[in-house]
C-alpha cells in the first residue's frame, strides 16, 4: 500500500543524525513568523473585544441608565480663573460649605387659588381685642374630570302671516367641526391632547371615560380624530406657508412606531418630522409623519423654502438643499450627544483613575460653546453675532487642529473617534451658526 505523506512538518535531520544550523535556524525563522501572526490575530481580537465592550456599556447604559449628559468631574476640564476660583472655595482647611437650600418650589401664583379660612368658634375668641388672618399652609389640588351631557334646546318662534299661515324662526345652531356627532368640541379638544400631547392610547381614554359614565369606543374616537385631520388641513396649509415664510428653519427626524402601517412591520421604523421655522418672532412647529426617511420626504416638505436649513448631518437633506439652493448649517447638540455617549461607555476603571479621557477633553471645548450661548440668549441679533465673531469662534479655531491631531491617537472605531470624525466632517456646517446672530447652536426643538 502507498505510504500516506507525513503531517510533521519538522525537516528531517542530516545524515549524521543532527540538524544543520541551517536547518535550526530556517525552522526557528518559520515558528517566529507563526507567533508573530498569532500576535496580531490576538491583538486585533483584542481590540476588537474592547469595542464591543465598549458598545455594549452604552446600549445598558442607554436603556437602564440616567440620560443626564453630565459626568463626574466635569470641572476639572476648565483652566478658567473662575473655575480656580471655585475650586479654592472648596479647599478641605476651609470649614465653611455651603449648604444647598431645602425644601420644595412654591407653588406658582399663575394657578387659580381658593382662599379656605380655618374660624375660630364664638367662644374661643369671646374677649378677643382683635382677630385678624395668616396663611399657613399651601396645598395643590385637582378637581376631577367628569362628563356630561349638552342639551341643546333650540327656541322657535311661530309667526301668522296676514293670510294666516303659520312660519317658524329658529335660533341659529353652533357650528361643529365634525357636524352631527355626539362628541363636544371640548371632547375633541381632549383626546387629541391625550393622545398626541400626553402619549394616552385610545383604548385607555376609553376605558377612563367609561369610568365616568361615558361610554364611547376607540373606533368612534379613532374616526373623530382621522376627520378632524381632514378638517384642519387647510388651517396646518396656513401654517406650513407661513413657516416657508421666513428664512430660517430647523428641522430632525425622530423614530416612532406605528403597529399598522401598510407594506411595514410594526417594529420596523417609521418617522416624525419635526419643523420649526417662520418669522423670527411667530415661530411655528409641524409634525410631520411618514414611513420613509428617504431623501423624498425632506424635498417634499421644503418644497418652496428658501433661506437656511438647520440639521443633524444626515444625507437625506442632501438633495433638498441643492434642489432649493438652502444653507446648510449643523447641530451641535448631536456633535456633543457622540462624545457623551463615549463618555458614558468607558470602562468603570478607566473612569475612577482621574486620567482625562480625549472624549473629555472635547465635551470641555463644546461645553465652553453653550456657555456663551447662555450668556448671550437675551442679547439682540447683532450683538450675539458680534460676541459668537469674539469668543466663540477662537475656540473652535482652536478645536479643530485638535480634533485633527488626536483623532490618530484614539483607536480607530472606538465611540471617541466617530464622534471627532463627524465633527470634522460635519465641521463647515458646525460653525455656521456663527455667520448669523439668529441661528441657534442647536437645532433642538
Amino acid at each position: 500500500m502507498p505510504m500516506e505523506p507525513a503531517i510533521n512538518q519538522t525537516p528531517e535531520p542530516s545524515v549524521s543524525g543532527r540538524f544543520s544550523m541551517e536547518e535550526l535556524l530556517g525552522e526557528l525563522s518559520e515558528k517566529e513568523g507563526i507567533i508573530e501572526q498569532k500576535s496580531l490575530v490576538i491583538s486585533e481580537q483584542k481590540k476588537r473585544i474592547a469595542l464591543l465592550e465598549e458598545c455594549l456599556r452604552l446600549e445598558k447604559i442607554r436603556r437602564y441608565g440616567a440620560s443626564s449628559e453630565k459626568n463626574p468631574g466635569q470641572g476639572e476640564l476648565f483652566n478658567e480663573a473662575e473655575q480656580l476660583a471655585d475650586q479654592a472655595e472648596a479647599e478641605p482647611e476651609q470649614k465653611q460649605t455651603k449648604r444647598k437650600k431645602t425644601g420644595r418650589k412654591g407653588l406658582s401664583e399663575k394657578i387659580p387659588r381658593v382662599q379656605i379660612y380655618l374660624k375660630l368658634s364664638e367662644e374661643e375668641k369671646a374677649g378677643a381685642i382683635d382677630t385678624f388672618f395668616s396663611k399657613v399652609k399651601e396645598e395643590l389640588d385637582i378637581v376631577p374630570a367628569k362628563v356630561r351631557v349638552l342639551e341643546y334646546l333650540q327656541e322657535k318662534a311661530v309667526f301668522k302671516t296676514d293670510e294666516g299661515e303659520k312660519t317658524i324662526k329658529a335660533a341659529e345652531r353652533p357650528l361643529h367641526p365634525l357636524g352631527k356627532v355626539i362628541a363636544s368640541i371640548n371632547l375633541l379638544a381632549y383626546l387629541i391632547v391625550a393622545k398626541y400631547c400626553d402619549a394616552l392610547p385610545l383604548y385607555r381614554m376609553e376605558k377612563i371615560l367609561a369610568r365616568y359614565g361615558g361610554d364611547i369606543t376607540r373606533t368612534s374616537m379613532a374616526n373623530w380624530i382621522i376627520r378632524l385631520a381632514n378638517v384642519l388641513m387647510p388651517l396646518i396649509n396656513l401654517m406650513k406657508e407661513h413657516q416657508i415664510s421666513g428664512h430660517y428653519l430647523q428641522m430632525d427626524e425622530t423614530r416612532v412606531q406605528v403597529l399598522k402601517e401598510p407594506g411595514k412591520s410594526a417594529t420596523s421604523d417609521k418617522w416624525f418630522w419635526e419643523i420649526r421655522g417662520g418669522p423670527p418672532d411667530q415661530p411655528v412647529i409641524i409634525f410631520e409623519y411618514d414611513a420613509s426617511r428617504s431623501a423624498d420626504v425632506p424635498s417634499r416638505l421644503l418644497a418652496g423654502f428658501k433661506g437656511t436649513l438647520q440639521t443633524d448631518g444626515y444625507s437625506g437633506y442632501n438633495r433638498a438643499c441643492k434642489e432649493n439652493g438652502l444653507i446648510r448649517i449643523g447641530c451641535w447638540d448631536h456633535a456633543r450627544r457622540k462624545f457623551t455617549d463615549a463618555i458614558k461607555a468607558m470602562p468603570t476603571k478607566q473612569k475612577r483613575s482621574g486620567k482625562i479621557s480625549k472624549a473629555e477633553e472635547a465635551l470641555s471645548s463644546i461645553q465652553k460653546l453653550y456657555a456663551i450661548e447662555r450668556k448671550i440668549k437675551d442679547l439682540g441679533v447683532e450683538e450675539r453675532f458680534q460676541y459668537r465673531q469674539e469668543k466663540s469662534l477662537p475656540i473652535l479655531e482652536a478645536f479643530k487642529p485638535w480634533l485633527e491631531t488626536n483623532i490618530l491617537k484614539v483607536p480607530k472605531d472606538s465611540l471617541t473617534y466617530k464622534a471627532m470624525g463627524y465633527a470634522l466632517n460635519q465641521w463647515e456646517s458646525l460653525i455656521g451658526y456663527c455667520n448669523d446672530g439668529r441661528y441657534h447652536i442647536s437645532n433642538i426643538l
